[in-house]
């Protein structure tokens, strides 16, 4: 029997990663995707992702948004540049919901213990409506989520969509009937 060769080793590997997404791709390009991902969703999901990027891009007009259309969530994340690790928060969704992400939430102070998860940094709660951003104490946590990042935001600009990736193989976008 015949050793894989690296090639081919490298090949099946690199399979089941996500394809970084072109490198050169216009705001117009970057639109027509993200709704094309936003489209795969329920009626219902589709317009919480909507109105959550629109009130996070009012809170966020300086920041890079990373797009992720990845195997278990559709991501958009929000930070001061173009690096993933740099990000501060994303609108994470999936068949049964849409959730905010903050990737560094166990850090954060929750004082109304509104925030879900136990591993060591990333916190979420999951969105009814986008009116839900507008809470006192996700309000906070927002703001406080930007303060800590270690690198600024930029003070002028705009919101620049980059996507960042996109896997070939997705759980499916919308739940399963009878569910």
């Amino acid at each position: 029997m015949k050793a894989p060769s690296k090639a081919r080793g490298a090949a099946r590997r690199s399979s089941s990663k996500p394809k970084p997404a072109p490198a050169k791709s216009s705001a117009a390009s970057a639109e027509k995707q993200l709704a094309g991902f936003i489209a795969k969703f329920e009626p219902k999901h589709q317009a919480l992702i909507r109105a959550v990027r629109k009130a996070l891009r009012k809170r966020f007009p300086d920041a890079f948004e990373l797009v992720y259309d990845n195997y278990n969530f559709f991501v958009i994340g929000y930070g001061p540049n173009e690096r993933a690790s740099e990000a501060v928060l994303s609108i994470a969704a999936y068949a049964r919901g849409v959730g905010l992400a903050f990737l560094h939430g166990a850090t954060l102070p929750d004082p109304k213990k509104i925030l879900e998860g136990a591993g060591k940094q990333n916190r979420f709660l999951r969105l009814d409506s986008a009116a839900d951003l507008d809470a006192p104490a996700v309000e906070a946590l927002i703001r406080a989520a930007k303060q800590q990042s270690k690198t600024p935001f930029p003070a002028t600009g705009r919101c620049r969509t980059v996507i960042k990736s996109i896997s070939a193989k997705q759980r499916p976008r919308r739940a399963a009937a009878g569910r």
